[in-house]
């Protein structure tokens, strides 16, 4: 998914001078809170910060009075207006050249707790655009999608898996306005792709924390239209969604009630969570036993079933001894190899073949993370290579592509309640490049595991818009689950 708050259709006539239709740089709703920068130049000419207001439907809000919206959802579909005060408005047709420079803070991934009352550090998301627009008064429209796969083959009863996907996977197109909800429904319906449907709730919920009656009609609506199953709800915390303090625990027990109320009320049977806190797990199991739901903590790239972090959650699973408490396994975290996916996003970034090969014998080494991904960049600056061109690549090629054996897998099984079918490309033969599939469905069968396979395309991450068509390859993915569960043994 391209890091840009701009396009190529951003650029807006407006009274007051010009406007920019913003896209938000990320894959879920955020907080307008989250806004900590937005520098912007037209023509080489700085803006003062006094001229620029950002509009949100229909309220507008000066730029130092964003971290003050800690309760203003910017939803993932909505395009808020960075309006610039100008002496002549901008007309249709004239060419501008653009520079807009944004820092966001993205409030659920914690780096350090606050001190003191005050708030904690979040993972900064940065964002630095120069593009030349012609001032338009229409978004791009969506380009015609095409169903030519044919029908899936129908499940077998000795089928170990149920299959299905998360709507993550078409994030780039669901954040462009390519569908609403109800036309993504239809298209993974038109491909043959289920029956289980995943959701990540900051992503899809308009009225995020909340789910509405609205939204609830439509999902009823469309579950019994094309017989899918609800599967899990992500839920995510968002400890850091006031910039002056943290959540009080009492906030986030509030918080993530809410999504759990949500959850049950669409007929979700488990909740992907993403604090394993003993006090707060304490708190929440009550309501968990009450909802009927299962609390499944995900374990993802870079880390893997016995890593450290992970042996201290299931630590405190011992000590809370509940059934209700378990894991999402995602394969990120047993990939072989590098996807090629990433590969030609940094090479479009400036990477050469040298280099790539570098990138991929530092990943391949046992360092930590952040060993690896220190020894990458001295070994760019090292060539006179400003890490800084690769954006987020320079992190994100060491925090999503993790290289545990698959067989670990096997030591938590019994506790594994939900799978992230992780995967980032489909070669020629129908095989996923960088991650073994026919050996961790042998891994997941032989350990007795019977519940879902949710596909995870996140090509998005590193992919361009439009690259590729991420259902069509969830499709594919599906074939190959299939083909692999089929081609085991009958003992296994």
């Amino acid at each position: 998914m391209p890091n840009g708050l701009i396009d190529d259709a951003s650029l807006r006539t407006h009274p007051d001078g010009l406007a920019l239709s913003l896209t938000i740089p990320w894959y879920r709703s955020l907080w307008l809170s989250s806004v900590s920068t937005l520098t912007l130049s037209v023509d080489g000419q700085e803006v003062p910060q006094g001229d620029l207001s950002l509009e949100l439907g229909g309220v507008r809000y000066a730029l130092a009075d964003l971290l003050a919206q800690s309760e203003t959802l910017w939803y993932l579909q909505e395009h808020p207006l960075l309006i610039a005060q100008r002496d002549t408005p901008v007309a249709l047709g004239e060419q501008h050249s653009v520079q807009l420079i944004g820092e966001l803070r993205l409030p659920y991934m914690q780096i350090a707790q606050g001190q003191d009352g005050g708030p904690g550090m979040y993972v900064p998301n940065f964002v630095n655009q120069e593009l030349e627009l012609t001032v338009t008064d229409r978004a791009a429209s969506a380009p015609g999608l095409t169903t030519t796969v044919t029908s899936p083959p129908s499940g077998a009863e000795d089928d170990p898996f149920s299959l299905g996907l998360t709507l993550y996977s078409a994030s780039a197109e669901f954040r462009a306005g390519w569908y609403d909800f109800d036309g993504l429904l239809n298209r993974v319906a038109e491909l043959g792709i289920g029956p289980g449907i995943e959701i990540v709730a900051s992503q899809v919920l308009p009225t995020y924390p909340h789910v509405s009656d609205d939204f609830t009609r439509s999902w009823q609506k469309a579950f019994d239209k094309y017989g899918f199953t609800a599967s899990s709800f992500g839920a995510n915390l968002d400890m850091g969604r006031r910039r002056d303090r943290d959540m009080t625990p009492t906030e986030e027990f509030e918080f993530t009630e809410t999504l759990f109320r949500g959850a049950k009320r669409l007929g979700f049977p488990l909740v992907r969570i993403q604090s394993a806190k003993p006090d707060l797990l304490r708190r929440l199991l009550p309501l968990a036993e009450d909802l009927e739901l299962k609390l499944a903590y995900e374990i993802h790239a870079p880390l893997g079933p016995n890593s450290p972090e992970i042996m201290k959650v299931r630590d405190v699973y011992a000590e809370l001894d509940s059934p209700l408490l378990g894991f999402v396994a995602d394969f990120s975290s047993t990939m072989h190899s590098m996807s090629p996916t990433l590969l030609r996003a940094v090479r479009r970034a400036g990477l050469d073949d040298e280099a790539v090969i570098k990138l991929q014998a530092v990943w391949a080494t046992d360092a930590t993370m952040r060993e690896r991904q220190e020894e990458f960049i001295g070994y760019l600056r090292a060539r006179d290579f400003d890490p800084a061109r690769l954006g987020s690549f320079a992190h994100l090629a060491f925090n999503m592509h993790g290289h545990v054996d698959p067989g670990e897998w096997a030591d938590i099984m019994p506790q594994i309640m939900h799978v992230h079918a992780k995967f980032y490309d489909i070669d020629d033969g129908g095989s996923e490049p960088s991650i073994d599939y026919p050996e961790l469905v042998r891994v997941f069968v032989e350990g007795g595991y019977r519940g879902y396979w949710s596909s995870e395309w996140e090509g998005h991450a590193f992919a361009e818009l439009g690259e590729v068509d991420p259902l069509l390859l969830v499709r594919k993915q599906h074939d190959l689950i299939r083909k692999s569960m089929r081609s085991l043994p009958t003992s296994a």
